[in-house]
């Protein structure tokens, strides 16, 4: 395909949900809607912290001089400020493959050929980039909040503590007594010689107080 002049090679796109749960149909609707192929679009079930995704190293490989990238919107690329410059500093001016984000027209290398307009067009990819990091800081931040709150009301998180053997006191007096080592105790206990070791400090420790 000829985009103002240039001869384009393939067409790629790319789309990122961060969990397995997510869906991500609306990004793969406007990949389509814009021309990439159903067997050009790679799709990751990564967090945009890193670039540490199989399907985006993957579709870095392949791609060669002068191939289109497209993508729906920048944090779809990542979300980390300094990776995706220096990703995008890898694509653009080491590989030379086009960036097109369809959400923000002026990010398309495409278009910005002249020297003010790649100067636009990295200028808006920065703050772009800066904008996705700050959001993912909110969001963590605020998934602190919530879970120091849920502490603060008395949820427990983490796996629930398996319930003890009926028989553990029995074997635990046995074990006490030096009638039964820490692993047969243990073992009679269906336990682990580290389990069953906890749970006997744990309960001393409870009877203290």
């Amino acid at each position: 395909m000829n985009t103002d002049n240039l001869i384009i090679g393939k067409t790629f796109g790319y789309a990122r949900v961060s969990t397995e749960a997510q869906n991500e149909d609306r990004q793969l609707i406007a990949l389509r809607k814009a021309g990439v192929e159903e067997g050009k679009i790679y799709i990751d079930h990564k967090s945009g912290k890193d670039f540490k995704r199989p399907a985006w190293r993957k579709l870095v490989r392949q791609m060669k001089r002068g191939d289109l990238l497209i993508i729906t919107s920048i944090d779809r690329m990542g979300r980390n400020y300094s990776d995706i410059l220096s990703e995008w500093r890898t694509l653009v001016k080491a590989k030379g493959v086009f960036v097109r984000v369809l959400d923000m027209p002026l990010i398309d290398t495409t278009t910005t050929q002249g020297l003010l307009s790649m100067f636009i067009s990295d200028l808006v990819l920065q703050i772009l980039s800066f904008v996705a990091e700050t959001e993912r800081e909110h969001i963590k931040a605020r998934q602190r909040e919530g879970i120091n709150a849920a502490r603060a009301r008395g949820v427990k998180f983490g796996r629930p503590r398996k319930p003890v053997s009926s028989t553990f006191d029995y074997y635990l007096n046995r074990y006490e007594n030096g009638d039964l080592s820490l692993k047969e105790a243990a073992r009679s206990c269906g336990m682990s010689k580290t389990t069953f070791w906890r749970k006997t400090h744990r309960k001393n420790n409870s009877q203290r107080f």
